[in-house]
């Protein structure tokens, strides 16, 4: 308890170190600015010596006029530094960090949420198994499970035995995988043949559920196309072709004043479960990457901090996305003043916005995700039938 809270301390110190310097040194934004000016003089009677092409007093004797921005000449600009304050320097790093998980967790999820749950209903049961296919299935499944029972308790004297390296935490995450696998079977079977006095009831739920599954995964997959597609019009090609979904959520809040509001939030929100999809799918494949599933009433605590800790670490990071991708419809407002204005002309990390590297990330894990997708994805995987474990 001693040493745990000693290395707390140290870390927490550690970082306002790192943090205080950080921002002692390049915690400044430098914004692009004009310097126009114009002399005093009295107030005019007459009008005739302005017009649209001359807008600006003159000095006696002065032939160069910089009190328009439009007519001014380059050598205006100039850069006006200012220095931010702790806490907007603290968002945008933390909107870096979430930037990273975000665009390669996110473009992975807004392919696989809906896919996932249009092959669902592909890989539904297509009807009730009789009494031996259940027993003969159900004795499969139980032979797996003795198997995974005594790999686990193997695992497990090795944890007593103070034998826990990198190939023992790697086999640990191998039998979470396949017990996952397994578990997901085990409900495959239960849906396959119902049992009780409500059988029916039962069959007649799982049918509309998976039913549910494709409407839910075609509004989905409209709304991942729109995201991918809004991003590559809007954000990467310059100049924009189309306001696209800011032209949408304008038109919905003229039809009612939260209808726009309500679809921005479904839209950011859509996101963040695109996140978590992600994580979830690339743990599933990648052994290096714990498996945290958030299942209804079998949740463990541990997948319930993983996946809000995720959600916290994207959800700053989905701001500035959306905030930076509906930039017409959000215009004006204080998220866009703090994501736009200042994250962008942050000294060290303006780059990384200005060229839209976070976005062009997003695009082509959507992209690549897509292609697999589809074309691997609708396969169940199915548990091994022996584990394979690092020796």
């Amino acid at each position: 308890m001693k040493s745990a809270l000693l290395w707390v301390i140290m870390t927490a110190i550690v970082c306002g170190l790192v943090l205080g310097i950080l921002y002692g040194l390049v915690g400044k934004v430098d914004f692009t600015v004009r310097h126009l000016s114009s002399p005093v003089t009295s107030f005019p009677s007459t009008w005739r010596g302005f017009s649209s092409a001359q807008p600006c007093n003159a000095a006696s004797g002065a032939t160069v006029r910089q009190c328009a921005a439009y007519l001014a000449p380059a050598s205006s600009e100039t850069t006006w530094t200012m220095r931010t304050t702790f806490p907007e320097y603290m968002v945008a790093l933390g909107t870096i960090v979430g930037s990273v998980l975000f665009s390669f967790f996110g473009g992975i999820g807004i392919a696989c949420l809906p896919l996932g749950l249009i092959f669902s209903f592909i890989r539904r049961p297509k009807a009730v198994i009789t009494h031996s296919q259940y027993i003969k299935e159900a004795t499969e499944l139980g032979k797996k499970a003795r198997e995974l029972k005594k790999t686990a308790d193997a695992l497990h004297q090795e944890e007593r035995s103070g034998n826990k390296g990198r190939k023992w935490r790697k086999n640990v995450k191998v039998v979470e995988k396949e017990l996952l696998l397994l578990e997901e079977d085990m409900k495959a079977l239960e849906e396959m043949y119902p049992q009780g006095e409500k059988a029916e009831t039962a069959w007649a739920l799982t049918v509309l559920g998976y039913l549910a599954k494709l409407v839910l995964g075609v509004v989905g997959l409209i709304v991942s196309v729109a995201w991918v597609a809004h991003i590559v019009i809007y954000l990467l090609i310059d100049p924009p072709l189309s306001p696209f979904l800011n032209e949408v959520f304008i038109k919905l809040d003229d039809v009612w004043g939260l209808l726009g509001t309500a679809a921005f939030a479904f839209f950011c929100f859509y996101l963040l479960l695109a996140v978590i999809t992600g994580a979830m799918m690339v743990g599933m494949r990648l052994v290096f990457i714990t498996i945290h599933p958030m299942k209804w009433g079998g949740t463990l605590m541990n997948s319930f901090l993983f996946n809000v800790g995720l959600i916290l670490l994207c959800s700053i990071s989905v701001i500035q996305f959306c905030t930076t991708a509906f930039g017409y419809y959000a215009q004006a407002t204080a998220a866009q003043e703090i994501f736009g204005h200042t994250l962008e002309s942050l000294r060290g990390i303006k780059y990384l916005y200005k060229y839209n590297l976070f976005q062009y990330a997003f695009v082509i894990f959507a992209g690549v995700t897509f292609v697999y997708y589809a074309a691997f994805g609708w396969k169940k995987k199915k548990p091994s039938g022996r584990l394979v474990l690092s020796n």
